[in-house]
């Protein structure tokens, strides 16, 4: 009823800010249309799209674009307080889980023409409204990888794991080679007789918790969170609930990883860069954050490898979306996001390792990839093209708030759900079952 309440309020606000917006006037006294667009992430990630504004700015004279940026979690939140200010941007980043809603609001304006129509993106990057208009793009292309410490790897003589999908592990290898690189303060391993689980030094494995992340797994597992169609929930399916339990018995019945119960969005900073795990997974964009600045800083030696997999070999994909909010500098933003979307003209956060192109074409033109993937920042070409580029094309899915309502309310709550599963007080099994009709009022919005 909350949430209800909201939204409500946004559609109400919604007539009042354009009013409001279309009085405050478009253009400044050097008769350029001043327009801002909003962001959340770092200060370097800031400084980035600074300078891709500055390239904007200078590049033609009616368009003048200011970057804003905003937390990541108070986004939502300060978006909606500033549409009752009229104070709201003209384009920017929408979180992916609010896609639906700031839709529904009427606040994002149909993108169909965004993009040229023999250079679109990944199919699978497009958020779709109620009525299968698109509304926003991904801002890039991210999918989930494993990430491994290499020193780790080669101290306890244990090959890598794959880079090609055809020879990914299956879940029980992936388990098994965690228990051989899981070390207590005696050196022994979860195979060794006197294992001490309360006293481990090293850990084998830790797989991100994160609500929207542990779809990949029920998805592997033959189950999901929605059906295909986004309009009904499947959680409580067996599958489902095995996939999850699986990812909780790493903790609580093999001693392979730490416990983590993805309250926070910090997988590999807490495992792989502390140096007390030696696989962790998570998404693509940590090769231009945080591990790029483990390997500069600490000498982390680190590599990429594709997910293991419980019966189907599969990854998700998602990025923050682009939108260009609806109103009167509606046409100009949409001429900059337009300009922005080129992956020639957001150069910087794909060189970086941030960003993954959300094009197609830079994934099957070999001159192109060499140009995005040979880059020494990166992990070497044959690994990463393997582990990121080919992977993209043969597994990945989107994520479920590209194509169903109501992700914002459902995947909070279904953390909530989860909570004293990772702690052992409860089973994957009743935390689910007994809370699948909140679940599945969750996703009606009601």
């Amino acid at each position: 009823m909350k949430r209800i309440a909201v939204i409500a309020l946004v559609l109400l606000l919604t007539v009042g800010f354009f009013a409001f917006a279309r009085a405050a006037g478009q253009s400044s006294s050097d008769g350029r249309t001043r327009i801002t667009y909003s962001l959340w992430g770092s200060t370097d990630e800031l400084r980035t799209m600074q300078g891709v504004c500055d390239t904007f700015n200078n590049s033609q004279s009616r368009i003048f674009v200011t970057p804003e940026l905003i937390p990541w979690e108070t986004y939502q939140s300060v978006l909606t307080t500033r549409l009752t200010a009229g104070t709201m941007p003209d384009a920017g980043m929408v979180q992916e889980a609010s896609v639906q809603t700031f839709a529904a609001a009427g606040l994002l304006a149909n993108v169909a023409n965004m993009y040229p129509a023999n250079d679109r993106p990944l199919d699978s990057v497009t958020f779709k409204d109620a009525r299968g208009n698109p509304v926003a793009y991904s801002s890039a292309n991210e999918i989930l990888l494993l990430y491994y410490n290499k020193d780790m790897f080669d101290k306890a003589g244990v090959p890598y794991p794959p880079t090609n999908v055809a020879n990914a592990w299956t879940w029980d290898q992936f388990v098994d080679v965690a228990k051989r690189l899981t070390l207590d303060r005696n050196g022994r391993t979860p195979n060794d007789a006197g294992f001490d689980r309360n006293n481990i030094t090293q850990y084998g494995a830790s797989v991100n918790p994160l609500a929207w992340q542990l779809e990949v797994w029920t998805l592997s597992n033959g189950g999901g969170f929605y059906s295909p169609d986004g309009r009904s929930v499947i959680i409580d399916r067996p599958e489902s609930i095995e996939a999850i339990q699986r990812v909780a018995d790493l903790y609580l019945v093999h001693n392979v990883a730490p416990f983590r119960a993805g309250l926070t969005d910090d997988q590999i900073p807490a495992t792989l860069v502390a140096g007390n795990v030696a696989m962790s997974t998570c998404g693509q964009w940590n090769i231009g954050t945080a591990l790029s600045s483990a390997r500069d800083q600490q000498g982390l030696n680190y590599g990429v490898a594709v997910l293991p997999y419980m019966r189907d070999k599969v990854t998700i994909n998602t990025a923050g979306a682009v939108a260009v909010f609806t109103g009167p500098r509606q046409a100009a933003a949409e001429e900059f996001v337009r300009w922005y979307v080129s992956e020639e003209n957001n150069w910087a956060l794909i060189e970086s390792g941030i960003w993954m192109p959300a094009k197609m074409r830079w994934y099957t033109d070999e001159t192109l990839t060499r140009r995005w993937v040979q880059n020494p920042a990166f992990p070497p070409y044959a690994d990463y093209k393997s582990a990121v580029v080919d992977y993209t094309l043969s597994s990945a899915k989107p994520t479920a708030w590209y194509y169903t309502q109501n992700t914002d309310v459902f995947n909070p709550l279904l953390q909530s759900i989860l909570g004293d599963v990772w702690t052992g007080r409860t089973t994957a099994q009743a935390a689910i079952t007994s809370n699948a009709a909140a679940l599945r009022r969750a996703h009606a919005g009601q």
